[in-house]
């Protein structure tokens, strides 16, 4: 079943959420529309979420795994159709080859459910402002991935690049906190954080948040082994 415009409400960033499971995907719903989103649509399928894609355009799209089609399926079709769209995992999966797989597909989030409603929505926000996340958990078992293929052989060196400032925002960021935690937890203004962030990532020559918190991981190890 698909529905357009149930929970469409206000001007917020357009949200669709395709999940088989009627009462989780309502509570979401609820929980983003009070939190600013709009929910432009909602469906139980893969083929749910091309159709929402093809004919709403929606910003964000949150995709669960188990639904009928599959949530990695759905990525596949949904990204060559609708490249516009940031498609979001949102899934009780933690399994690291399929959270490498969903983002290799194209995906831009991989959540995992129980997230509380203002982590999700503050998440959600930093996908749409074109950072890629994933849950801190999930991050350290891709690590070992990561340090596998050789590279930031001189990662400690490097992060010595950064000012102290820098190290303790990268620090908060490797725990899983979002630029608004940090600049709470730092007594910062989030645009001083975002400022820092650019200045991280140019350092460190990584894409994304995530690429900087496993950068991070792996140096920390490097240095412990020496």
């Amino acid at each position: 079943m698909i529905s357009e415009d149930r929970f469409a409400f206000g001007q917020g960033i357009s949200v669709a959420v395709v999940d088989d499971h009627p009462l989780f995907r309502d509570g979401v719903c609820q929980s983003l529309v009070e939190d600013g989103f709009e929910i432009a649509g909602i469906g139980g399928s893969a083929d749910d979420a091309v159709y929402l894609a093809e004919t709403l355009l929606p910003e964000l799209m949150l995709l669960d795994l188990s639904m009928p089609g599959g949530g990695l399926e759905a990525v596949r079709r949904v990204v060559p159709i609708c490249p516009v769209t940031k498609l979001v995992v949102l899934t009780v999966s933690e399994d690291h080859e399929t959270v490498m797989q969903a983002l290799k597909l194209g995906a831009s989030g991989y959540i995992l459910k129980g997230v509380q409603g203002e982590e999700l929505a503050s998440i959600l926000r930093s996908i749409h402002s074109g950072q890629t996340y994933i849950t801190p958990a999930l991050a350290t078992e891709l690590l070992l991935e990561a340090d596998g293929a050789g590279d930031g052989e001189d990662a400690p060196g490097v992060l010595a690049l950064l000012t102290g400032r820098e190290r303790e925002i990268l620090d908060q960021l490797s725990s899983g906190a979002s630029n608004k935690q940090i600049a709470r937890a730092l007594d910062l203004s989030e645009k001083t954080v975002k400022h820092h962030m650019s200045n991280i990532l140019a350092k460190l020559q990584v894409k994304n948040r995530v690429e900087a918190a496993l950068y991070a991981e792996r140096a920390r190890g490097r240095a412990g082994d020496d």
